[in-house]
């Protein structure tokens, strides 16, 4: 298998047209659960030190383009991420439920130590096109959810530039169908936290 592909760097799709949304998908900043459980969509998790640092570097990132938006996630941890990035433009994060972490059902809030030893995990990550999630999302409505959220963002700010806060497993399924990878590939592409990838979308 390749090495992953770090999306820190930004990967453009679509064509360079005046009518192209450019639309930046961001990871959220690192939380204490990073690397340890399964946060989904569980109980309040806040960006930790490195988090906090992680955004505030995001809103210098981003504080010279002229965004039309800055949206985000309903948790807490993008939310809080999305604030850095909107507040150097004196905008108001706008919370979209399609920018939602993954589902993960019976699975959320689980330690991976733990389920490591559930075959339906590691079914999950053998053959993610196929697998189910008990009680959650599948991966291919994942995906579907992602790229109907770029396609609305992109008609709605047509022709301007957004920075759309969101989770690694929603943004690495829109970067798996740009590059017509099957979704059985994700582990070839890292999204880490406070990632940046960037799409443009010709509307």
């Amino acid at each position: 298998m390749e090495s992953s592909r770090s999306l820190t760097t930004a990967l453009t799709t679509g064509a360079r047209d005046a009518r192209a949304t450019r639309i930046f998908l961001v990871r959220h900043g690192a939380t204490a659960a990073l690397g340890h459980s399964l946060t989904g969509r569980g109980a309040a998790v806040a960006l930790n030190t490195d988090g906090l640092l992680q955004a505030a570097e995001l809103g210098r990132t981003f504080a010279s383009m002229p965004l039309a938006a800055v949206l985000s996630s309903p948790l807490e941890r993008a939310r809080a991420t999305a604030a850095a990035v909107a507040a150097p433009h004196g905008l108001r994060v706008r919370v979209l439920d399609a920018l939602n972490e993954v589902d993960f059902g019976e699975w959320t809030g689980r330690g991976f130590d733990e389920l490591a030893g559930d075959a339906r995990w590691t079914a999950y990550n053998a053959s993610r096109s196929s697998a189910i999630v008990p009680g959650g999302e599948s991966a291919g409505a994942v995906q579907t959810r992602a790229l109907a959220a770029l396609q609305r963002i992109a008609v709605e700010y047509v022709g301007r530039v957004v920075v759309a806060v969101t989770h690694a497993e929603v943004i690495r399924a829109a970067v798996l169908h740009a590059a017509g990878a099957s979704l059985d590939s994700w582990q070839d592409y890292d999204v880490p936290p406070a990632s940046i990838m960037e799409f443009l979308i010709d509307v």
